[in-house]
C-alpha cells in the first residue's frame, strides 16, 4: 500500500504543473495590462514600461512560467499580489478555510439526503417513494446553482426572516450556502445511489439469499448496502472536487469571504499572482482528495486492496 500511495503521489506532480500552466497561459493571453490595471488609465508609460520590467510582464510567457514555478519549487514563494503588493500566500491561508469548510459540509450533506433516499428509491422501486424523488432529482440536477442561492435568500432571509443572507458570521450563515450547494450533488448522488442497488439486488446472491428466507432488511443491509454504495463511494471525491469549484458560485451569491469573490476580484483586475495561487491550492486538495478516495476504496472491496498488492 506504501508502493501505491508514493507512485499516487508523483502521479500528482505532472498534473499539478499541467493546470498550472493552462491557467497560467490563459491568464497571460488575456486581453489588457495588468501594469496598465494596477497604475490606472492615467499613469504616464514610462511608468507602466517599468512595472511590466518589474513584475518580468515583458518577458515570454514561457519565461514567467519558470520563475513562477521555481519560486513555489524552491522558496515556496507564491509571489506577491498585483493590487496590494503584499504576499498571496497570507491572503490564501485567511480564506481559504471558508472555502474548504462550505465544500466539506455541502457533500456531508449531499452524502445524508441523496444516498439513503436514493436506496429507498431502488427498494420501492415504481412507488410514491420512488416517483418524487426521481422528479425531485431531476429538477434540482438541471437548476442552476446560482439561481437556486437567490431563491433561498428570497424565501428564508427576505420573506421568512429565518436565517442571515449574506457573511460569516455564526453557524447560522452557513445553512443557506451549504443548502443550494448541496442539493444539487444530493441529486446527482440519489440516481447514482439509486442505480447502483438496482442493479445490485438484481444479481444471483440477492436471489439466493431471499430463498434461503433472510429478511428484506437483511438482505438489504448485509447483502446488497456494501457492493451498492461501493460506485458512490469512488464518485464522493469527483463530487468534493465539483462542489469546490461550485462553492465559489455560493460564496458569490451569499458574500462568503472565501476564494471564490477573491478569485473574481482577481481575475477582473488580472491578478495573476493571486489567481494562480489559489488554483494551486484548489489543485492540490483535489488530487489529495481524490488519493483518500482511492485508498478507501481499497479497504473496503477487497479486489481492488489485492489488485494493489499485485502492483
Amino acid at each position: 500500500m506504501l508502493k501505491y500511495c508514493i507512485k499516487r503521489i508523483l502521479m500528482m506532480i505532472p498534473v499539478l504543473l499541467g493546470v498550472i500552466l493552462i491557467v497560467f497561459a490563459i491568464m497571460s493571453l488575456t486581453p489588457g495590462d495588468p501594469a496598465r490595471l494596477i497604475l490606472g488609465p492615467e499613469a504616464e508609460q514610462e511608468a507602466v514600461d517599468l512595472l511590466r520590467q518589474e513584475l518580468r510582464l515583458d518577458e515570454p510567457m514561457l519565461v514567467q512560467f519558470f520563475y513562477y514555478i521555481s519560486g513555489i519549487v524552491l522558496r515556496f514563494d507564491f509571489g506577491n499580489s498585483y493590487r496590494t503588493g503584499l504576499p498571496v500566500f497570507n491572503e490564501i491561508l485567511v480564506r481559504y478555510p471558508y472555502t474548504l469548510m462550505l465544500a466539506f459540509l455541502s457533500v456531508i450533506m449531499a452524502s445524508l439526503i441523496g444516498i439513503p433516499i436514493g436506496i429507498l428509491s431502488a427498494v420501492k422501486q415504481y412507488s410514491i417513494a420512488d416517483i418524487i424523488p426521481r422528479v425531485v432529482a431531476m429538477f434540482l440536477a438541471a437548476v442552476p446553482l446560482f439561481w437556486l442561492g437567490m431563491m433561498f435568500i428570497l424565501l428564508f432571509a427576505l420573506t421568512l426572516d429565518w436565517l442571515p443572507s449574506s457573511g460569516i458570521g455564526t453557524w447560522q450563515h452557513y445553512i443557506l450556502p451549504v443548502m443550494a450547494t448541496s442539493l444539487p450533488s444530493a441529486a446527482v448522488l440519489l440516481r447514482m445511489s439509486r442505480a447502483t442497488m438496482l442493479e445490485t439486488i438484481r444479481q444471483d446472491y440477492i436471489r439466493t439469499a431471499r430463498a434461503k428466507g433472510a429478511s428484506e432488511l437483511r438482505v438489504i443491509f448485509k447483502h446488497a448496502l456494501k457492493n451498492a454504495l461501493l460506485p458512490v463511494i469512488n464518485s464522493l471525491g469527483a463530487t468534493l472536487g465539483i462542489l469546490l469549484g461550485g462553492s465559489i458560485v455560493s460564496e458569490t451569491v451569499f458574500a462568503v469571504p472565501g476564494l471564490g469573490i477573491m478569485m473574481i476580484s482577481a481575475i477582473r483586475v488580472q491578478d495573476i499572482p493571486m489567481v494562480m495561487a489559489a488554483t494551486v491550492f484548489l489543485s492540490i486538495i483535489f488530487c489529495m482528495v481524490i488519493l483518500i478516495t482511492d485508498l478507501a476504496f481499497g479497504f473496503i472491496d477487497p479486489r481492488v486492496r489485492a489488485r494493489i498488492a499485485r502492483s
